[in-house]
Formats: structure tokens, sequence, C-alpha cells
């Protein structure tokens, strides 16, 4: 992984995010702010789900949107029942892409983003972030026979990535800076970036090491397909929500520091990184030193407030 200062700069600016969303207007009926005020009115809460970024949130066997992002926003659906008194949410799933998501928080399509969303600076300006549910970085994906083992490897070559997300901007910056002649590709998501590397009209496909771990195992293509490269970028996640609304903030922050007093982060992590998941596969993803140290803070953050 990153050297403990990146580490402990992408935590810094995991929390510096949240802290930051906190930071305009409230309003809206009986002196809730906008977006609680409207689920109140709606008794709905809309959450924007992905189709393809396991084991975050992807679809089950029946085509029901399920995953780890998911549940932790079911958990803040609960807490904004608290919030709004209304018990009997509803939830609205609504599909997001890596491209629209951003603009469908914007533009008051959904509630909350339950996918596998970068919490960084730039997004901050625009968006609001849950304190940090997992850290990853980009990697490479390329078929187990390729010689590829790091990104200098592909000069000349085609490389996908998916439109709208932070390791397109990644791979954009290497591919300049290293200067490698790169043909960048384009996927809407990430199932038709992996089809593209299937198909043969990639050499390589870039994007975070645990989505590419997540389509290997949902595709059971373990024997076809391996991880490699040194990280080439650093992407903290969280749940994305509208900015300038503190008393919404507040709800997502409260909804974290119950499930950290709780203990019940971690196992909630184990059920979707370590053991069987719903649709059958194991990721057998161990959680990281970075983040049982950001669940640890959480647990001790609600102890000094109780």
């Amino acid at each position: 992984m990153r050297p403990l200062t990146a580490i402990s700069s992408g935590l810094l600016l995991a929390a510096c995010l949240l802290a930051t969303s906190a930071s305009a207007q409230t309003g809206g009926s009986e002196g809730l702010s906008p977006t609680l005020s409207a689920i109140k009115n709606a008794h709905t809460v809309r959450l924007g789900y992905r189709e393809s970024s396991p084991p975050f949130s992807f679809l089950d066997q029946a085509n029901r949107p399920i995953g780890y992002s998911l549940e932790l926003c079911e958990a803040i659906v609960e807490e904004i029942g608290v919030e709004v008194d209304d018990p009997n949410l509803k939830i609205e799933y609504v599909k997001v892409t890596s491209d629209d998501r951003i603009d469908a928080v914007l533009q008051n399509k959904i509630d909350l983003e339950c996918g596998s969303t970068t919490a960084n600076s730039e997004r901050g300006k625009r968006v609001a972030f849950s304190p940090l549910m997992f850290v990853a970085g980009t990697k490479l994906m390329v078929p187990k026979a390729s010689s590829v083992q790091q990104l200098a490897d592909l000069k000349g070559k085609t490389i996908v990535v998916t439109k709208g997300t932070t390791n397109e901007q990644a791979i954009q910056a290497a591919d300049k800076k290293l200067s490698l002649g790169l043909n960048i590709a384009v996927g809407a998501d990430h199932e038709q970036s992996y089809q593209m590397l299937v198909d043969g009209k990639a050499d390589a496909f870039a994007t975070d090491d645990i989505l590419l771990s997540g389509l290997i195992v949902r595709h059971k293509s373990q024997d076809k397909f391996r991880v490699t490269g040194d990280y080439l970028s650093y992407d903290p996640y969280g749940i994305m929500f509208r900015k300038g609304e503190p008393q919404l903030a507040a709800v997502v922050e409260r909804t974290f520091r119950k499930l950290g007093s709780n203990h019940d982060l971690v196992p909630l992590y184990n059920k979707w990184f370590i053991a069987r998941m719903p649709t059958g596969e194991k990721m057998n993803v161990p959680i990281s030193l970075q983040l049982e140290e950001a669940f640890k803070a959480m647990d001790d953050s609600a102890s000094a407030n109780n």
C-alpha cells in the first residue's frame, strides 16, 4: 500500500471533506434542511446504486441492488428516520453510473450515492461525503499471459478506463508525465470496460484495485486475468450527498459513529469482503490497517461524545 504519510494525508483529507460539507445553510419546513424536509414529505429516501461495483454496489441474481455501500446507506436511512420522526421511511433505488452520479446528487435525483466513489478535494467543492468507508487505489487488470507488470510496460498500447472516474484522470496524468503514448479507451461503466479487455479491445483495464478484484471474482475469471502494477492514485471512498446541509451531514456522521460504537463496522466489512457474498462469491480481502484505524477512531469519537 501507500507510505504511511500518504495514508495519513488521505485520512485527513477525508475528514476535512466531511467537516467542510457542513458549511452552508439549513432550511425547509419544520426546521429541517432541504433534503431532510423533502424526505419527510415524500416518506422516501432515494439511494443511488451502481450495477457493477462489487462488493460495494451491484445486482444480485434477481437484479436487486445489494452491497457494502448500500448497507451503510440503509443504516443512514434509519438515522434519517429518527431525525425526521418517521420510522417507516421507504427506500427508492435509483441506478447511477460513474459518469452521472455527481450530477444525480446535484440535480436532486438521489439523496445518497451508495457506490464506490472517491472523496477528493475537487469533488468536495461540489458535494459532501461521509466518513471514510474504504481505501483503494488505481491498478491494472491484464490477461494472465501478458508480460505487463506496470503502467510503463503499456507504452504505445491501449488501456481502457471507465468514464467519469478518478482512474481516468490518473491514467491521463501518468500518460502525460511518462510520455507513454497510450491509447486511452473509455467504457460507460466497469462492466463495459471489463468486457473490452475480455474482447481483446484493450491491453489493460485501469480502475481501483478492489473493483478489479471484485470483477474477477464475479466473473470467475481468476485463471484469465490478474491485477498488477504500483498504485497510481490514492482513493478514499465515502457515501456522497448534497453539500451545504449541516443537518444532513450530522445525521450521516452520527450513523457512522453509532456503527463504530456498536462495533458493527468491522463485521459489516467482513460480511462483504471476507465471507461468501449473497451471490456466492468470496473476495477474501482482509481489512487494511488504515481502514481499521479509521473505524477505531470513529469508535473512540463516539465514546468521547457519550
